[in-house]
Order: C-alpha cells, then sequence, then structure tokens
C-alpha cells in the first residue's frame, strides 16, 4: 500500500496532514510480513511449491528429450546424461544444449508465475483495497479535471452574448459529472452533495436542483455486513442481545440506518442505528479528496474559496461517526430539557452505545411536514412552529444548553400526545444527536443583542454587536445581516409605526431582489464571508436555515412575527441574565436595584408583548380568522 500512496497524488497533501494508512492495509500488514518470511524460508531450504514443480518439470522434459533420442535412434541407450558427455563416455547431441536452455527457461518461468501467484493470494485483500482506492481517486481527480477546464474555457467567453446561456449549461454538464462521481463513490460523498443541494444561497441552480436526488439515495447496508460488524464490534452474535432483529432497516441515511429490535432481556422494543460497515474502510480517504478538492478548485479559483466547508467536514464527521459520542450528547440534551417544561421535546434513551451501535427506546411519529397526518391528529401547526422556536431558541440562547446542529425534516418527528391539553397535543421527538456544539457564553449574550438590535431595525446596534460576534465589518455587514435573517438588509432597517422590519412577511419582490444580487457579485462577497466567521457561528446560521425550512413547510396561519416574538423572548432572557451576573453587591444597594429594575422591564416587555399577541392568536382561532395581518397589536421596541 505504501507504493500506491506514493503514486497517488490525492493522498499526498501538504506536510500537515499524515500519510494516510488503509484499514485493510493496517489490518493485514503484520500477517502479511509473517507469511512473507515464512515463504522465503522455504524458498531457501528448496521445499517451496514452486521450486518442486521447477524440478519435477526439468525431469519431466528430460525424459521426454530422452525418448525421443531413442525412436530416431534405437540402438541408444535409454540415457545420454551431461555427466557421461562430459567423461568422453558418448557423442553429444548438439540439439541437447538448446533444449536444455529452453528447459531451464520455462523452468524458471513456471517457477516465477507460481511465486508470483502465491504472493498475489497472500496480499489479495490489500491489492483488492488498493485498487478500489484508486479508483475512487481516480474518479474524483478525473471529474475535477473535466470540471475545471469547462469552466476555463467557458469562463473566457464573457464577451459572447450567449455567455449566461452558455454559462448555465456548463453548470449542469458538470453538475451531473459530479453527480455520478458522488453516486459512484458512495460513503460520505453522498452526505457531502446531501449538504451542497441545500446551499442555494451559494451554489448555482443547476448544481442544487442535480443534487435534490441524493436526498433520497440512501445506502442501505445488507443484513450480513451488520451482523458481521456487530460480532467484530462486540464479540458477541446479534442473537445474545435481541431476541428479535428486523433485517430490513426502517429507515437509512448516509451514514447509519435503523433497524427494530426487542431486547432479549426484558422484551422493551428499541431502534439500533447501526454504521454503513463500508465507511470505516473509506471515510478517511474520502475525507482527503474532499479536502483535495476544494484546495484544487480555490488554486484555479481563487475567488471561490469554499475550503471552510472541507475543513468543517473534517471537524464534524469523525463526530458523526462516533455513535458513544452520540449517546453522551442525546443524554446530556435530555437531562437538560428534562428542567425546561415549555419546550414539549423527547429525546429516546440511550440503553447503551458502541462507537458503531447504538441502542435506543423506540419513539415514533410524523415528519413535521407531514401535513395530512397533522391535521388527520388534530395537531395545529401554528403551534407545532411554536415549539420548535421554542426548543431551538432555548438550545441557542440556554445557558449551558448543548446545539443540535443538524435539524433537518429527518431528524424531527411529530408525536401525538393525548395526555396534554388543549393545541399542545403533541411531542417534538429529535433523532441523531451526532453533531452538537457548545456556544461560549459571551457569544451567547453578544449574539441575544445582535437578534434584539435586528429585530428593534436597530441599524448602528446591528453592526456593533456583528462585529462582537462574528468580527465583521463595515463592507460585509448588510450581507452578514442578511445571511443570518435570510431577508434582504434593506428591510431589515425598515421598520415604521411597529410593522416592517424582519418580522414582515418576505414578498416576491424582496427574494427576486437577493437572487440578483447573488448574481451581481455579491457571491464571492458571501464566500468570502462565510470563510471568515467563527465556525460554531456557521452551524448557528445551519441551524437558523434548517429551522426555518421546517417553519416554511407547516404553512402556518400566523407568518413569521410569532416566532421572532418567541426569539426575542429568549435574546431579552439572556441580556437580563447577564444584567443579573454583572451586579456587585446585594440587590437592595440602590445602584444595584436601579440597575436591576431597567433589565427586568426590558425583559418584562418583551414577556407581555409575546403574550399579548398569543392571546389575540386564540381569539382569532376562536373567531375562526385565518390569515393573521403580520404587526397587527405589537409595539415598535423590543428593548425599551
Amino acid at each position: 500500500m505504501s507504493a500506491f500512496h506514493t503514486l497517488s497524488p490525492l493522498l499526498r497533501r501538504s506536510g500537515t496532514i499524515p500519510s494516510w494508512t488503509c484499514r485493510a492495509c493496517s489490518r493485514s500488514q503484520a500477517q502479511t510480513i509473517t507469511r512473507s518470511n515464512a515463504f522465503t524460508s522455504k524458498l531457501r531450504e528448496g521445499k517451496t511449491f514452486a521450486t518442486r514443480v521447477e524440478a519435477a518439470g526439468t525431469e519431466a522434459t528430460g525424459a521426454i528429450g530422452n525418448a525421443a533420442n531413442a525412436s530416431r535412434n534405437p540402438t541408444a541407450q535409454p540415457t545420454v546424461t551431461d555427466s557421461r558427455i562430459a567423461e568422453g563416455g558418448g557423442r553429444p547431441n548438439p540439439n541437447n544444449g538448446r533444449r536444455n536452455k529452453r528447459r531451464r527457461r520455462l523452468a524458471i518461468a513456471g517457477g516465477t508465475l507460481t511465486v508470483v501467484g502465491v504472493a498475489a493470494i497472500t496480499i489479495n485483500d490489500d491489492a483488492k483495497h488498493a485498487y478500489t482506492a484508486a479508483k475512487r481517486s481516480y474518479r474524483v481527480a478525473e471529474t475535477l479535471a473535466l470540471n475545471i477546464k469547462d469552466y476555463r474555457t467557458v469562463l473566457k467567453l464573457d464577451a459572447d452574448p450567449d455567455y449566461q446561456t452558455l454559462l448555465k449549461e456548463c453548470h449542469l454538464r458538470c453538475a451531473k459529472r459530479t453527480l455520478r462521481t458522488l453516486e459512484k463513490n458512495g460513503s460520505i460523498f453522498i452526505k457531502l452533495g446531501q449538504h451542497l443541494s441545500s446551499m442555494n444561497y451559494l451554489l448555482p441552480n443547476e448544481w442544487c436542483d442535480t443534487f435534490i436526488p441524493l436526498q433520497d439515495k440512501c445506502p442501505v447496508s445488507s443484513y450480513e455486513s451488520i451482523q458481521a460488524m456487530v460480532l467484530k464490534d462486540t464479540g458477541h452474535d446479534i442473537s445474545d442481545y435481541f431476541s428479535e432483529f428486523a433485517p430490513t432497516p426502517i429507515g437509512a441515511a448516509s451514514l447509519a440506518q435503523v433497524h427494530i429490535a426487542t431486547v432479549k432481556e426484558t422484551g422493551q422494543k428499541v431502534a439500533v442505528k447501526v454504521q454503513h460497515p463500508a465507511l470505516d474502510e473509506w471515510a478517511k480517504l474520502d475525507l482527503g479528496l474532499t479536502s483535495f478538492t476544494f484546495s484544487t478548485l480555490k488554486y484555479w479559483f481563487p475567488e471561490y474559496d469554499l475550503t471552510w466547508l472541507s475543513d468543517e467536514m473534517e471537524q464534524s464527521l469523525p463526530q458523526e461517526l462516533d455513535f458513544a459520542l452520540e449517546g453522551k450528547n442525546a443524554m446530556r440534551a435530555r437531562e437538560y430539557f428534562s428542567h425546561v417544561p415549555d419546550a414539549p421535546v423527547v429525546i429516546p434513551q440511550v440503553l447503551w452505545a458502541k462507537r458503531r451501535i447504538l441502542v435506543m427506546e423506540y419513539v415514533s411519529g410524523c415528519r413535521a411536514d407531514d401535513l395530512k397526518t397533522l391535521d388527520a391528529q388534530g395537531i395545529d401547526r401554528d403551534e407545532v412552529s411554536a415549539a420548535l422556536a421554542r426548543i431551538f431558541n432555548e438550545m441557542i440562547f440556554g445557558k449551558d444548553a448543548p446545539l443540535h446542529c443538524d435539524p433537518h425534516g429527518g431528524n424531527i418527528a411529530i408525536k401525538h400526545n393525548p395526555n396534554r391539553r388543549g393545541k399542545a397535543n403533541f411531542d417534538v421527538v429529535l433523532y441523531d444527536h451526532g453533531l452538537y456544539r457548545d456556544i461560549p457564553l459571551h457569544l451567547r449574550r453578544s449574539y441575544a443583542k445582535l437578534w434584539l438590535a435586528v429585530l428593534d431595525a436597530d441599524e448602528a446596534g446591528m453592526r456593533r454587536y456583528a462585529y462582537e460576534v462574528a468580527g465583521i465589518g463595515e463592507e460585509h455587514f448588510p450581507l452578514f445581516a442578511s445571511a443570518i435573517t435570510g431577508r434582504d438588509y434593506t428591510v431589515l432597517a425598515r421598520k415604521e409605526n411597529g410593522k416592517g422590519g424582519v418580522a414582515s412577511s418576505r414578498t416576491n419582490e424582496e427574494k427576486k431582489v437577493i437572487g440578483d444580487a447573488l448574481g451581481e457579485g455579491m457571491l464571492e462577497s458571501l464566500i468570502q464571508l462565510l470563510g471568515r466567521v467563527p465556525r460554531v457561528i456557521l452551524l448557528i446560521l445551519k441551524t437558523n436555515d434548517l429551522t426555518r425550512s421546517l417553519d416554511e413547510g407547516l404553512q402556518t396561519r400566523q407568518g413569521p412575527l410569532r416566532t421572532f416574538l418567541i426569539l426575542a423572548r429568549y435574546a431579552s432572557r439572556t441580556v437580563y441574565e447577564e444584567a443579573l451576573d454583572n451586579l456587585s453587591g446585594s440587590i437592595l444597594w440602590p445602584g444595584n436595584f436601579v440597575t436591576w429594575l431597567a433589565a427586568w422591564s426590558r425583559h418584562a416587555r418583551v414577556e407581555l408583548q409575546l403574550g399579548s399577541y398569543e392571546a389575540y392568536l386564540r381569539v382569532r382561532a376562536v373567531l375562526g380568522w385565518e390569515k393573521v395581518d403580520v404587526g397587527e397589536g405589537v409595539r415598535d421596541s423590543f428593548r425599551e
């Protein structure tokens, strides 16, 4: 495998990355050395299969040659050996020398082929692995080279009147070419494609639309491979743990699949999450190929630097592949939310976990965007939207709260709960706790102040706290403000008589303005911006995008205002707690009391706004009024 590593430029990145050693090679290295030493000793003793074949071949060809001589000369002796010729005991045949040379060459060739055959059998697993690794690397390198050549050719035609059409056609060609490579390589390339398909704020529509099929194209590992993995990782067969284990998974994703099983000792029905066994073999190589791809793209197109994306994958993917860590994250989140009564969240209890196996209680529900099932069970979509807002704002702004960084539709379920009264007759089930982050306290507080400034359309405050949160200067501030809110910056800074601003509904005109801006050169600035901000901010932005998508999928009647009021509640609570922490001495001291009263009144005002608006929504629901005009009955400021 070292030879393969030397020949493959894809596996030799900068000196900061350790050399890659594949799993099969490291697994069989000692075994191969042992067999090679044994084979060498036998070769020296002349007892190998190859040497025996060579000796037998020499004797057989000698006998055949003598028989031929006898047929031509019946009076000849049965054998005329080289020793007798040397002694002058017979006349040498001039053809014997050539025959002997041919016999020796045939014997040597036969022995050599046999040695090569035995050696090939010895390193068979390593050879197969190296060959497959070479194919995976070649696919990536070939696709990358063709795409770069394609783009460089088209970008030179910018003076052509049909340039935009040519560029779109190039986007589509390169996207389809890349899709074929992602599908053939599988593994984490499927996950990468899924992530890229949702990056419509960075990639052309041709790329995002082409990658959409990857959302439903997840591999399914065979039951036999799962059995072998469980045996290898635990030392026990599946039947030792479970009296029943469904061979067909109930769900599959790019990294794992889930089976229903019954615990042998207790009879409890559980969900068993198992990693795709092939990931262990290719994850490190695939991460290296991903990093190489983005580094190469940066070299040829420095204005489109997406290396931050591969850097984040290198940090996050090993965590997502460690199911023991996921189990700890799940239990931590479960413990945290056990003390948050207004968040109807359910996190399945983890029974036990290994690096590639996770066993948890079985809790099912429907997807948040399954509107037909929600309506059939009498679950109010607006209440689901509000519950999701409370849960994820608690994770972002709550003190010492863990942040779930992958809340897409497949990781959330809505479960009907008849024990809850009124419209809150459901629970929100959270799955997949592999990717978690902790937000530093100072960052939480600055982020809270930033959002309060956004909600107040306070441009000076937005600029100040954008710099505190992510080091954003004047040049990139409008773009950053749009990135965290998903809104046009000019809308954020415009609020009159309690209406407008971020809480207003997005119009088609606003969407067109954002799309045109990305097409007019702002895309390069956005890529540069995302490469500069702290990684935890990227994950917060990702969480915001995913929760916004969930909210849009619910098609609520109330518009975005209620969710922003809920956000304001958690942000103002964070600022209030900071004010309390900054008090020195007794709260009854005059100076401290005035500071506390001011902080409390600001927070109480936001609570009153939210409470009043939710009461207003209940009255409208009773009267049968559906659509809400955003901004009705809402005060102008969230902070004063």
